[in-house]
């Protein structure tokens, strides 16, 4: 009885030890197939990472490709906005400047055969071809090479620029032209009129023009190491080149408008005239009291007409400097200012935008320099052609004038404000 007992407790445990070891598997199996499971999601999951990488990477890419087709597709509409510009500007310049580039009427003709004649007898070479560029500026083509033939009004000038642009070139500034002695019994004299064979730079296709930011940078850097180059020539043409006094010319400028205003008020409105003349006022102001930063700094020789005609996109893409009919003495603020001055209207006349040149961030420091910026000297300049030329009443040649006065005249307003500012916050 007592081993029945017994076993019945042995058969007992040992089903008690079955079961828990039965549970005990169960429970293994589970936490193995959990494991299972969530090396399966982990897989899955690193299988989604994997995937949504190469997406993002394929999105990439193909953003890439967008950004560098619109930039592409960006930087080849500001190309034919610069070449539309360009002609735009020249043909606004050739207005207001009223310059004959070509030859249509009889006179003309004959005095260009006649000076064909005269060239072909001089020379030592066979002209093919002289085409008229602008007033006494000739392109000359022979079999083998092509000049510019550029008149002078005297044998001073011609000889002063020849000597001029030798001087560059000897000093390590390259990018100009250089004048050639071809004549057989110089110098070339005809009309009244001395004539020099100045080296010919073929063009680049791409013009350079202030309407892109790289031309404007460049042009400005150009002209620096002019300035560069021409204060080692200062003493050696001291004597021969005159002082050049920005007041004093600014002064001439403003009295001759004042004197054209009977004219210019059938134009603009008096209220936008009188603070054309406020802004004078003020800037002439400026100027005097602080005289020194055109007098004491150190001395260069100017180029003095930095238009962007002046500068020529070579073929190779270099760019050069061209006309020094204007070169005095003085600092390289005066030509800073009108380089200032022509690239304004490009950039909507923002103060901001013009401190973003290192060179004129630093000038932008001086008082002078920031009275001198408010002259309106572009407007009184042309101002003064039109009336000079008798082209007022001609309703395209005043359009881009106009456009200067009063078209511009809110952005420029704008700037003018600008300028105060900085003035009171250096007086602070």
């Amino acid at each position: 009885m007592i081993a029945d007992v017994e076993d019945r407790n042995l058969l007992q445990e040992a089903l008690a030890q079955d079961q828990a070891l039965a549970q005990d598997q169960a429970l293994a199996r589970d936490q193995a197939s959990a494991q299972d499971q969530a090396s399966a999601q982990d897989q899955a999951l690193a299988q989604d990472q994997a995937l949504a990488q190469d997406r993002v990477l394929a999105q990439d890419q193909a953003l890439a490709q967008d950004r560098a087709l619109v930039r592409d597709r960006v930087l080849a509409q500001d190309r034919v906005l610069a070449k539309w510009a360009e002609r735009h500007l020249e043909c606004q310049e050739a207005l207001t400047k009223a310059v004959n580039t070509t030859v249509n009427n009889g006179g003309d003709d004959l005095v260009q055969n006649r000076l064909l004649s005269y060239l072909q007898d001089q020379l030592p070479f066979k002209i093919e071809e002289l085409k008229p560029i602008r007033k006494k500026v000739y392109l000359l083509r022979t079999q083998e090479r092509a000049f510019i033939l550029k008149g002078f009004s005297s044998y001073h000038r011609l000889k002063l620029q020849e000597a001029f642009t030798s001087s560059l070139m000897n000093e390590g500034f390259a990018k100009t032209y250089i004048f050639y002695e071809v004549a057989k019994e110089p110098p070339l004299f005809f009309d009244r009129t001395y004539f020099g064979c100045l080296e010919y730079i073929p063009p680049s296709e791409e013009v350079f023009t202030y309407f892109l930011k790289s031309d404007r940078l460049e042009g400005l850097n150009l002209l620096k190491n002019f300035h560069d180059t021409t204060e080692k020539l200062v003493s050696r043409y001291q004597t021969v080149l005159p002082a050049y006094r920005q007041a004093d010319k600014w002064r001439e400028r403003a009295t001759l408008f004042l004197n054209n205003l009977p004219v210019i008020r059938y134009f603009v409105q008096k209220e936008i005239i009188n603070e054309l003349l406020a802004w004078a006022d003020w800037a002439l102001k400026g100027i005097e009291e602080d005289a020194w930063l055109f007098q004491s700094e150190r001395k260069v020789i100017l180029h003095g007409d930095v238009a962007h005609h002046n500068f020529l996109r070579a073929k190779d893409q270099s760019l050069y400097l061209l006309d020094f009919d204007l070169i005095a003495i003085g600092t390289p603020h005066s030509d800073y200012l009108q380089y200032a001055n022509r690239i304004l209207p490009f950039m909507k006349w923002s103060f901001d935008d013009l401190g973003k040149y290192s060179i004129f961030k630093s000038n932008l420091e001086e008082k002078g320099f920031l009275h001198a910026l408010a002259f309106p000297t572009d407007i009184f300049r042309e101002w003064n052609r039109v009336i000079r030329d008798r082209t007022y009443l001609d309703s395209v040649k005043i359009r881009p004038v106009l456009d200067l006065t009063v078209g511009q005249f809110a952005e420029r307003q704008r700037f003018i404000k600008a300028l105060k500012y900085a003035v009171n916050e250096i007086n602070k």
